[in-house]
């Protein structure tokens, strides 16, 4: 059986789902079940999403990108500073 990976804006969606069902007297594990995911896709979405909202969730993916690239070329400076100062040494 394959995973699926679910949007961020569907977590978002699915736990307001779950919310509501939740208010109109369902149970937290009938809820779950009615959405369509397992109470593990669950509480790990309630656990990175749990208060936030579609627009927010859209811009604390973009920044965890934008942060990934930007320590990946750090990365690269980096080796490229200590590959120039080992040849500045004459140790080559």
């Amino acid at each position: 059986m394959g995973t699926k990976k679910h949007k961020p804006e569907e977590v978002v969606a699915k736990l307001r789902q779950v919310d509501v069902l939740v208010s109109q007297g369902q149970s937290v594990a009938d809820a779950i079940r009615a959405i369509g995911v397992t109470e593990v896709t669950y509480y790990r979405g309630r656990k990175e999403f749990g208060g936030l909202k579609s627009d927010q969730v859209r811009r604390m993916k973009d920044l965890e990108t934008e942060n990934q690239r930007l320590r990946k070329a750090i990365a690269d400076l980096t080796l490229d500073k200590l590959i120039l100062q080992e040849a500045a040494r004459g140790n080559f």
